[in-house]
């Protein structure tokens, strides 16, 4: 009688452990706090300092859709669930992802449906997620909400126009435009 391995007990002699997942934070707290800090820096310089202005012979009125014109902080915030809320599927604007713990200006968005533009997937939510984790695990403070810039151009490439040029200006840094400057922890 020929005996057949049994291949259930090939492997008898090592010891079966439960697999452990061991969680990497991508910062530590002091590497959190520094580079928040240096964004701050940055966006407080360019909250407080003017732009070139060019002199004219004749009165130019300002264009409404002029990025210097546009201060984040200073539009009124919702919450991160607006999304949430029954509403018809909203209108053409500029959003801006801020957590006002410290100031930030995190994240700088245009949509031309407002309404609709965060119930589905959007990089950010996920970027939102891990900031939120990683402030959690530290016991830091934050206080992410969402403001709207409803005079935005409802012509799709005007609009997008504009958005690129505040996340130049803001260097906002959700923004893949400004990874390669502040990295990208939370991505």
């Amino acid at each position: 009688m020929t005996l057949e391995p049994n291949q259930l007990n090939l492997f008898s002699d090592l010891a079966l452990t439960p697999a452990q997942k061991q969680e990497q934070l991508v910062m530590s707290q002091e590497a959190l706090l520094r580079w928040k800090s240096q964004i701050l820096d940055y966006q407080q310089k360019v909250r407080k300092s003017q732009p070139p202005q060019q002199t004219a012979l004749f009165y130019l009125e300002r264009a409404h859709c002029d990025p210097d014109a546009i201060d984040p902080f200073t539009l009124p915030l919702q919450s991160m669930a607006f999304y949430r809320m029954p509403t018809d599927a909203g209108s053409a604007a500029i959003y801006f992802v801020i957590d006002n713990a410290m100031p930030l200006l995190l994240y700088v968005g245009e949509t031309c449906r407002s309404g609709k533009r965060w119930k589905g997937e959007h990089g950010c939510k996920q970027y939102l997620d891990s900031y939120h984790s990683l402030h959690h695990h530290y016991g830091l403070q934050r206080e992410v909400s969402i403001a709207f810039w409803w005079d935005a151009p409802t012509d799709r490439r005007s609009r997008q126009e504009l958005e690129l040029s505040l996340i130049l200006k803001w260097r906002s840094p959700f923004n893949k435009e400004n990874w390669e400057r502040w990295g990208q922890p939370f991505g």
